[in-house]
């Protein structure tokens, strides 16, 4: 028996985080919005979906931060500019949701039907490293909120070079219940870590390929 119940959830709607990772498999394969109507719809939906305050929902993992993270690199691998009012909002909004030790961290509460907006918790590895992601496909790998995230994974690493996750950060079905994948707090921050490198030692503030 799983004790949980999908509450009669029979289909996915579409979702932010979902439309992003199609756009950007169909970016990677060469489509663009001269080429393919479906990436130019998929960036309408995406612009029409941003919250007032920069940030779009995120459905498979927890919640504002992941979403916006999704969206940030799709809309960067479809070649939309890093200085298009969304994608400046979005990166405003990832630095001013970030905490004074330098992390990001997001509670499940975001998931309210009330939408209030995202709901801070401690920070955790993975999500600091999704924000980072988003932050680097803005082009903001120089922003000082990037070399604070960078120094708290640096920090927060333990001795076996791996991160201590406990808090849940992926999603089953909003508001019923949550996931706490194990790998997420290994490759995610590596990711995170690897990108801000390898743009540093490039001098570049694009990210070339990949989400």
């Amino acid at each position: 028996n799983i004790p949980f119940s999908d509450h009669g959830a029979l289909l996915d709607p579409p979702t932010e985080d979902v439309t992003a990772r199609c756009l950007a498999m169909l970016a990677q394969l060469g489509e663009t919005t001269e080429t393919s109507p479906a990436v130019a719809r998929a960036i309408e939906y995406l612009r029409r979906t941003q919250h007032a305050e920069g940030s779009w929902y995120g459905r498979w993992g927890m919640n504002y931060i992941y979403g916006t993270w999704s969206v940030l690199c799709a809309l960067n691998a479809a070649g939309v500019r890093h200085q298009d009012p969304m994608i400046r909002k979005a990166a405003a909004w990832l630095v001013s949701v970030q905490h004074k030790d330098g992390g990001w961290g997001e509670d499940a509460v975001s998931y309210r039907l009330d939408y209030r907006g995202m709901e801070a918790a401690p920070a955790t590895a993975s999500q600091t490293a999704w924000a980072l992601l988003g932050l680097m496909a803005a082009g903001e790998v120089e922003n000082p909120a990037v070399v604070r995230g960078v120094e708290y994974l640096k920090a927060t690493q333990a001795q076996n070079g791996l991160w201590d996750e406990a808090r849940f950060t992926a999603t089953g079905f909003p508001r019923v219940f949550y996931l706490r994948y194990h790998g997420y707090s290994k490759f995610f921050p590596l990711w995170a870590l690897a990108r801000y490198r390898n743009l540093r030692s490039t001098n570049s503030r694009v990210v070339g390929v990949g989400m």
